[in-house]
Formats: C-alpha cells, sequence, structure tokens
C-alpha cells in the first residue's frame, strides 16, 4: 500500500502518546507505513502540533488512568479532543474516552457518555482474534473497505455509548458490542488494525490521509 503525503510531498506529523500501555513499534510501523512521520510523546511537552494525535493501549482502565493523570496527559487529551482536532484511540485507547469502566471502577476521560463494559456471555474471554466488523453508516476511514471486513481483537471489555449515534461499527462475540466509535474528527476504534492485515493499514492510511487533508 502506498504512503499519504501531505500536500506538497511533506510525510504527515502524527504524534503517539506513550503513557506505558502497550508495545507501540507495531502501531508507529503501520503509521510510517501510512506516510506518516511519527512522534512519540512521553511527555506533554513531546506531544508538538501534529496533523494526528493517537492514543493507543492495552490492559486495564485504573493503571492507565494513573499513567496518564501522572505524565499530565489528560488536560492536553481533553483539550486536544474539545478542539475536534484529529484523534485516534485504538483498543484501551477507545474504552478510556467513556466516563468509567466497570473492570476496575476507573473514571475514565469522559469525552463520550456511557461505560466500558464485561462482553457478557461471550464463548471465550478475551475475545482473541479476527472478527466481523459491521458499520452502521459510511466513514472515511472506511474507504476501500469492505462493509463487512474482519479486524483483529484482544480484549474482555467494550465501549458502551450512552449515545447511539456514536456507534460507527459493530461486532458480536457473545454480546453485539461497539467496535468503533465515530464524532466529528474523533474515531476510535476495539481492534487493532496494526495487526488487522491489509484493511488494517488502509483504515490507518485513511484515517492519516483525512488528518493531513483537515490540518
Amino acid at each position: 500500500m502506498t504512503g499519504v503525503v501531505a500536500r506538497g510531498g511533506a510525510r504527515v506529523p502524527v504524534t503517539v502518546v506513550d503513557y506505558g500501555a502497550g508495545n507501540l513499534v507495531s502501531i508507529e510501523q503501520a503509521l510510517v507505513t501510512a506516510g506518516a512521520d511519527v512522534r512519540r510523546a512521553a511527555t506533554v511537552a513531546e506531544i508538538g502540533q501534529p496533523a494526528l494525535l493517537v492514543v493507543p493501549g492495552v490492559g486495564a482502565s485504573a493503571p492507565a488512568m494513573d499513567r496518564l493523570r501522572a505524565g499530565g496527559f489528560v488536560p492536553a487529551i481533553l483539550d486536544w479532543i474539545a478542539a475536534d482536532r484529529p484523534f485516534l484511540g485504538i483498543c484501551l485507547g477507545l474504552q478510556l474516552l467513556f466516563e468509567a469502566s466497570d473492570e476496575d471502577g476507573a473514571a475514565t476521560l469522559g469525552v463520550l457518555r456511557g461505560h466500558t463494559v464485561r462482553l457478557d456471555g461471550a464463548p471465550t474471554l478475551p475475545h482473541i482474534g479476527w472478527n466481523q466488523v459491521e458499520r452502521r453508516f459510511d466513514h472515511p476511514a472506511f474507504a476501500g473497505i469492505a462493509a463487512r471486513a474482519d479486524f483483529y481483537f484482544v480484549h474482555s471489555y467494550a465501549g458502551a455509548p450512552a449515545d447511539d449515534e456514536v456507534v460507527l461499527a459493530e461486532t458480536e462475540h457473545g454480546m453485539r458490542f461497539t467496535a468503533a466509535v465515530a464524532r466529528g474528527n474523533l474515531l476510535g476504534v476495539q481492534f487493532h488494525p496494526e495487526r488487522s492485515g491489509t484493511d488494517g493499514l488502509r483504515l490507518v492510511a485513511n484515517v492519516v490521509r483525512s488528518a493531513a487533508d483537515a490540518a
């Protein structure tokens, strides 16, 4: 897949928040393949002024929020989203957008109304592997991707939005759960696009392209 470059031939500046919640190498490689100039921000000062801010993550909400607060990232992330600047949350990075998590009772960012809930009735937990993602409406992130393409998941909990209109896509594993949310320039995905083959790389490229267009 060819990379995306901004007008004038420059690569698209993207910052990935590094708050100790998972291996960032795979998502950084996917972003570079998509044409991004990737910066890893271990401090707020290192966020800079990118076209796209990415918050990935695996694990539980409480320790993740502790690390974000300790690093001073919470106000920066909230301000970024409030300004409707391009944002991508992946896996735990999506779950943290809600008000709280039923996994450990943590209060999370509260950008979206709703909670993160356990996958009730799931045949296996964690939910690991490929599963079909069914979109509710068209979105630039899924341009060129089949309507019910498979993506790769690793999780036991998922966001349950109180506002149904933010639900971009759903998947079923015991229960039907939210696989992607979208609101303005905010996008969150429960699956791992960086581990989802060609369609995952296409989604990352689409997000980078949209961010470049919005800049």
